[in-house]
């Protein structure tokens, strides 16, 4: 069986020969997991295919011009968010800094620069949506039609907040100007893709460890019309939607679903309301899971017997019926041994099997 089908089986609320199984990681482990196979650093393809992964990104790669001026040990992207290294005791991430638009005027806001939809390498993409067929294609990232996270990037989510729910224009002048861009990017895209593309992903992050980040009524009134948009899009195309959302974000599966979101990615176990279990009883003939193994969990702190048991028992309660994909509650972190990366792809198939 296809990876392609396979997941499309799942996502069906079909039962194919396997759950479907995914990976995202931060550098440090990534590096870790290479080196343990002889794989080249920048070989992200045979890393995937040794851990016997489905999925593939069919997301374009920015390839225009700089717009901001580079500032000293910094990464400055194309929306014009500032990073710095971070290390610490098992590697380092680039954290956003600086936030260049915290005290900016809505004048300055509208005027900044921002990249073009034609500036976008559209047929890279293609090539690799072509090479990759057998794989389930995913368009975006958790990084797409995000409004809260993007936007503190660059204002901080402080200000961000403070902005939605006084009802500001700044932060919405940036958000609407980037999401504008971002969904023409993905109807580009989409429409070069027709019948190969299969998932469009998207993302906000609604909640913390112990609740929901904002209300019900502000998710309503500010957020889900502009989701809706991108949701709309993908299924003119006839493309699925999955959503990213870290943190307790169950109170808003039933708006996800009246959208038309068919699957909901990280769901972190530790957090509220987000219990394996619970979701598979309460949304899971109507939603399909991507994630629930905790990157704060056993694979990170605990022995390979451990991480074995947790994925054994987290596939166990999600895998009937379909509808479930095993994958890590966001990124593996730099701080997950080797030996337990390993342990939870080797069980997942295991006991991923139908």
């Amino acid at each position: 069986m296809t990876s392609k089908k396979r997941v499309k089986m799942a996502f069906a609320h079909e039962e194919p020969d396997r759950v479907p199984i995914d990976y995202t990681a931060n550098p440090g482990i990534d590096s870790r997991l290479k080196r343990h196979f002889g794989i080249a650093k920048n070989d992200d393809e045979a890393l995937r295919r040794a851990l016997n992964v489905d999925f593939r990104s069919a997301t374009p790669r920015y390839a225009g011009p700089p717009l901001h001026q580079p500032v000293q040990d910094r990464i400055v992207n194309e929306w014009g968010a500032r990073m710095r290294w971070v290390s610490h005791e098992t590697g380092g991430y680039w954290d956003f800094c600086d936030w260049p638009l915290l005290s900016a005027t809505l004048e300055e806001i509208q005027s900044w620069p921002l990249p073009s939809p034609d500036d976008y390498d559209y047929a890279e993409a293609m090539e690799r949506c072509t090479a990759l067929s057998d794989y389930y294609l995913i368009l975006g990232d958790p990084g797409t039609a995000d409004i809260i996270n993007s936007t503190g990037m660059v204002r901080t989510m402080e200000q961000v907040l403070i902005d939605i729910l006084s009802g500001a224009p700044e932060s919405a002048a940036y958000f609407d100007r980037k999401t504008r861009i971002q969904l023409e990017v993905m109807e580009r895209m989409l429409d070069r893709g027709k019948g190969v593309i299969d998932m469009l992903w998207i993302g906000e992050d609604l909640g913390t460890q112990i609740g929901p980040l904002i209300s019900l009524e502000l998710y309503r009134s500010v957020l889900r019309p502009r989701h809706q948009t991108f949701v709309d899009l993908a299924r003119s195309y006839q493309v699925s939607v999955m959503i990213h959302s870290c943190g307790s974000s169950s109170w808003a599966f039933d708006d996800f679903v009246e959208m038309g979101i068919t699957a909901i990615d990280t769901l972190q176990p530790e957090a509220a309301a987000m219990d394996p279990a619970y979701l598979k009883a309460k949304w899971g003939d109507r939603l399909s899971f991507h994630g629930m193994i905790s990157t704060a969990g056993p694979v990170a702190y605990g022995s390979v017997d451990e991480v074995r048991q947790s994925v054994r028992e987290t596939i166990a309660t999600a895998k009937p019926g379909g509808g479930y994909a095993c994958a890590p509650t966001h990124s593996l972190q730099d701080n997950s041994p080797v030996e337990n990366v390993l342990a939870f792809y080797a069980e997942a198939m295991v006991s991923g099997r139908y």
